[in-house]
């Protein structure tokens, strides 16, 4: 590359793949000595209008020293990228560092003009706002802070490019020219752009795979069987809607069709368009196929092929160059390992994958990773949808294998707008980004309701991405902070998925109980108190209860205002008053119609003839969707498969009722409208034991007060005393010493003080004279305490010695540890005076490489370190987080009064943690703090001890350019 000896190294780093607005990829990277040729080709290529706008006159055609002059950069003071595309420019863009007459300058010059160059055949696709981003990126990299462009006044995409981005800037117009001037530090306006875009650009990408106009199935076996031919008959018995192809390269050149599909030797054959390819032979061929897609414009694949990062080192080189190759053409890819993608929507039909069987038309969105774990979930939701549960349906499901390409991310992203989809389960093996998942599953739950269940899987195979140290049990309270309902198991998946689906959400945890069965009423009642619902005293409608009695009884529950929720339990009956099933379900149905809306769950024992007669409703698709669907299979009940079951699977009679039930309008958005209820109609489900319908109530009752935290999610406080600049001084002069170093006392008390976090003195005592001095100076009571590391905080041990009244106290505590631990030398005894009596607890901040900043906290002691009852936070912390942090632990209510001991000042506590918030937050270099103990007494707090540890802060991936995963 660069040989020159006034040019850095080749910055391999700034090359970067990315999704354009339309859906497709391209490659963004240095421009270097060696892209001459394809320079002057792509410079032929763009129209004499796009030269005029770049050169201010006509420029046909570029000179030598022109093309030396864009090809060599120094990768400081003149740097250009590319966007590429197979290889070939698409669009350019460059800056040179400029002084303040204009003139070409070095550091410290902190301005620079910039300049950019799209192909005319790929104008409005966004890669002019890509390509500012990652050039703005590398000039902040080098020292730059603001770009300068001159643009003709009837440029307008341009001047749109930079206007939209949302930098601070000035505009000036002087000699037919307009002056853009922006300052490259990111707002929050530039952000919210970005990720808007992002949004955007990942949501088509990933629609262009889901809603292909035609598709092609390469690797087509000619005898009936194999994965190819099995996909091939999947895509035709669903109805694709589009045009369908079979590609194998050793079809006979007059085999014209196969199954009633046209037959071709290679995709390169086909006479026509094709948006998405499903590939279906080995590994070793893959490569093959992916050029010839590539030339022939196919937008993505999913690869079904094994052989890949799950199989080795080796596997591993191959997937990562699969990826190369793909995004080289502008392709995106599903697996490789997948187990295929499917499209219910009526305009769409696409079954592209190894079920059998097409899943009825839904609400519920359904991602996996594994592919056994997807076909569990297709088979369960198909089952439960087969005349023993009621109707209920996917819109979209996508099993992603390996997900060396499109992952859970990318599908949350075409989620979020998608109006087919109101639910969201995901099964997630492992988080690769979980910055970026907790940031796009807090918008999407805002939304819909997101419910996930996540293995115990290792970082994705073939990513090279930052692994987070955080423990899984941190991870998940982080999820649930997002918002994300984040359950144990797939059957508790489907369960709770199923329930959001069908009913309103909550208003509280109030659960009214009836039923026919006092012992089913009264386990239902434990259930929900192990839950921490709130149950009302169940009604025993007797086993002589008609269907009368049971329409009554609903009809009366939910019009009492003291309960939010309903559980109807139900055992079969004998005697002629018995009500019959489709006459309960009846009863059921109509008094939910007419009641207000409140979720209704159904436990059931052994009634499957109420099941089938619940279940004769329509699916979860609005009915218009229903009429829509030509295929007459798409709902009528699939044969019972026969399945192994494990310990969370369910039964094949582990149903769920469905009854259709007219709804009162709500509100879009509501807390309390259904999440993707039909118009008019909500389906009841029902459970086969109380424990997992209870188990879903609870869940939805936590979600429903989720959103309603949300619409609120409070502020950050600003605090008069804090000294951001001072600590930032103290800081840089701190990290000057070292890469990375923990502060000594005074070091740590300074820097504390600095955000109003006051750290009581410890006077550092090697004598026993000593430290009777160091009392006299603070004054009695004072604590004496041992501070080498396995004394530390170890009260049970013997190491601290609180409440010494006098010098002889203190005297004959001194010499008590010394004798019991050994000299002063290895103690490191310190004297402190004593604090306000209170409750002990545990403050921490941690930033990890993965999740970005997370505060901790907990009481002191077994609580936290052998219980682990620690509750977390993304930083930054609002008012509200930090009130509920303090609330979320199970000891907390040792704060609050309990047994009658004091309240505790939990605002002061909630304020240190805010500030502790601000330090790290302000500060990214203050990688971990603890401050332990901290002492919350009734008035007050007092911070006992505390240590800071400071390093080069980790790279934040979230504030720079767009961008996908690396390989």
């Amino acid at each position: 590359m660069q040989s020159a000896p006034d040019r850095h190294e080749y910055p391999a780093h700034w090359e970067a793949d990315v999704v354009l607005r339309d859906g497709g990829t391209a490659r963004i990277r240095p421009i270097t000595v060696d892209d001459a040729e394809r320079l002057v080709s792509f410079y032929e290529q763009v129209s004499d209008e796009s030269k005029y706008y770049r050169f201010f006159a006509p420029y046909p055609r570029l000179s030598a020293k022109d093309v030396h002059r864009f090809t060599h950069h120094d990768f400081v003071d003149r740097v250009g990228l590319a966007a590429t595309v197979g290889g070939e420019f698409i669009a350019t863009v460059r800056y040179d560092r400029i002084g303040a007459d204009g003139m070409p300058a070095s550091a410290p010059a902190d301005e620079a003009e910039v300049a950019f160059l799209v192909q005319d055949a790929h104008q409005g696709r966004g890669v002019a706002s890509a390509l500012l981003e990652h050039i703005g990126a590398v000039a902040r990299e080098r020292g730059i802070r603001r770009f300068a462009a001159e643009v003709l006044p009837a440029n307008s995409k341009m001047i749109k490019v930079f206007t939209d981005a949302g930098y601070t800037q000035k505009r000036s117009f002087e000699d037919g020219v307009v002056r853009l001037e922006f300052d490259l530090e990111p707002t929050e306006r530039s952000l919210a752009v970005q990720r808007a875009r992002e949004q955007r650009a990942e949501a088509r990408s990933v629609r262009r795979l889901l809603a292909p106009g035609s598709v092609a199935v390469v690797g087509v076996g000619r005898a009936p069987g194999g994965v190819g031919r099995g996909v091939l008959g999947n895509l035709r018995d669903a109805g694709f809607t589009g045009p369908l192809y079979a590609v194998n390269k050793a079809f006979p050149e007059d085999l014209k069709e196969i199954d009633g599909v046209p037959a071709h030797r290679s995709v390169g054959e086909i006479d026509g368009h094709v948006d998405l390819a499903v590939v279906a032979v080995p590994a070793e061929h893959v490569p093959e196929v992916v050029a010839e897609c590539g030339e022939h414009g196919v937008q993505g694949l999913v690869v079904l092929a094994a052989g890949y990062a799950e199989s080795g080192p080796e596997g591993r080189e191959r997937q990562r160059a699969l990826v190369r190759h793909a995004r080289a053409y502008g392709m995106r890819i599903i697996g490789p390992n997948a187990f295929g993608i499917v499209n219910t929507a009526p305009t769409v039909r696409l079954n592209a994958s190894l079920a059998p069987e097409m899943p009825r038309p839904g609400r519920i969105g359904l991602f996996a990773q594994s592919g056994a774990i997807g076909v569990a979930l297709l088979s369960r939701l198909h089952r439960r949808g087969g005349g023993v549960t009621g109707v209920t349906g996917v819109s979209t499901f996508v099993s992603s294998g390996n997900r060396a390409d499109v992952s859970g991310n990318d599908v949350l992203q075409y989620w979020y707008d998608d109006p087919d989809t109101d639910v969201a389960l995901m099964y997630l093996e492992s988080i690769g980004n979980p910055r970026k998942f907790t940031r796009l599953a807090r918008r999407t739950a805002a939304a819909k309701p997101l419910v996930v269940v996540q293995g115990a899987g290792s970082a994705p195979q073939g990513h090279a991405v930052r692994a987070t140290r955080l423990p899984p049990a941190t991870v998940s309270a982080l999820l649930r902070q997002a918002g994300v309902i984040r359950v144990e198991t797939i059957t508790e998946l489907v369960d709770t998925g199923l329930l959001l689906a069908r009913q309103p959400l909550p208003d509280g945890p109030r659960v009214a109980i009836l039923g026919n069965s006092e012992s089913l009423g009264l386990l239902t009642y434990d259930a929900c108190l192990s839950q921490g619902l709130r149950p009302l005293r169940p009604r025993d409608l007797t086993t002589q209860a008609t269907a009368e009695d049971f329409h009554a009884a609903l009809a009366r529950a939910l019009a009492d205002d003291t309960c939010d929720a309903v559980v109807v339990t139900a055992i079969p009956a004998i005697g002629e008053a018995s009500p019959g099933d489709a006459e309960l379900a009846e009863a059921l149905r109509t008094a939910a119609a007419a009641g207000p809306a409140k979720p209704v769950l159904v436990v059931h024992v052994e009634i499957g003839g109420l099941a089938e007669a619940l279940s004769a409703a329509s699916s979860t698709a609005p009915r218009a969707r229903a009429a829509a669907t030509t295929d007459p299979q798409a709902h009528s009940a699939p044969p019972r498969a026969v399945e192994s079951h494990t310990a969370d699977a369910p039964a094949p009679d582990a149903p769920a009722l469905d009854v259709p039930v007219p709804s009162a309008p709500q509100p879009p958005g509501s807390a309390t409208s259904p999440a993707g209820a039909p118009e008019g109609a909500h389906l009841i489900p029902a459970y086969p034991a109380a424990e997992r319908a209870v188990r879903a109530l609870s869940e939805a009752v936590k979600y429903a007060h989720w959103r309603r935290e949300a619409a609120d999610p409070g502020k950050v406080p600003e605090y008069d005393d804090i000294d951001e600049r001072g600590a930032a001084e103290l800081i840089d002069g701190l990290l000057a010493r070292g890469q990375g170093l923990t502060l000594g006392a005074d070091e740590t008390r300074e820097l504390l003080g600095r955000y109003g976090v006051h750290l009581r003195p410890a006077v550092p005592a090697p004598t026993a004279d000593e430290a009777a001095r160091a009392a006299g100076a603070l004054g009695y009571p004072v604590a004496l305490k041992a501070t080498a590391p396995h004394l530390r905080h170890r009260a049970d041990l013997g190491g601290v010695r609180l409440d010494l009244a006098d010098e002889e106290q203190l005297r004959r505590a001194y010499a008590e540890l010394t004798e019991l631990f050994g000299s002063a030398e290895e103690l490191r005894p310190v004297v402190q005076a004593m604090a306000p009596r209170g409750v002990d607890t545990v403050v921490r901040a941690v930033i990890d490489p993965a999740a970005g900043a997370v505060l901790s906290f907990g009481l002191a002691g077994a609580a936290s370190q052998l219980l682990g009852d620690m509750a977390h936070r993304l930083v930054p912390v609002t008012d509200r987080d930090a009130a509920s942090l303090v609330r979320s632990i199970r000891t907390a209510p040792l704060l609050f009064g309990w047994r009658g001991s004091a309240a505790v000042d939990t605002p002061a506590l909630e304020e240190l943690l805010l500030r502790v918030s601000r330090l790290v937050d302000d500060h990214p270099e203050v990688v971990a703090v603890t401050l332990e103990p901290v002492v919350v007494a009734p008035h007050g707090v007092s911070v006992l001890g505390a240590s800071v540890r400071l390093a080069p802060p980790p790279v934040r991936d979230d504030l720079g350019p767009r961008t996908l995963p690396v390989y």
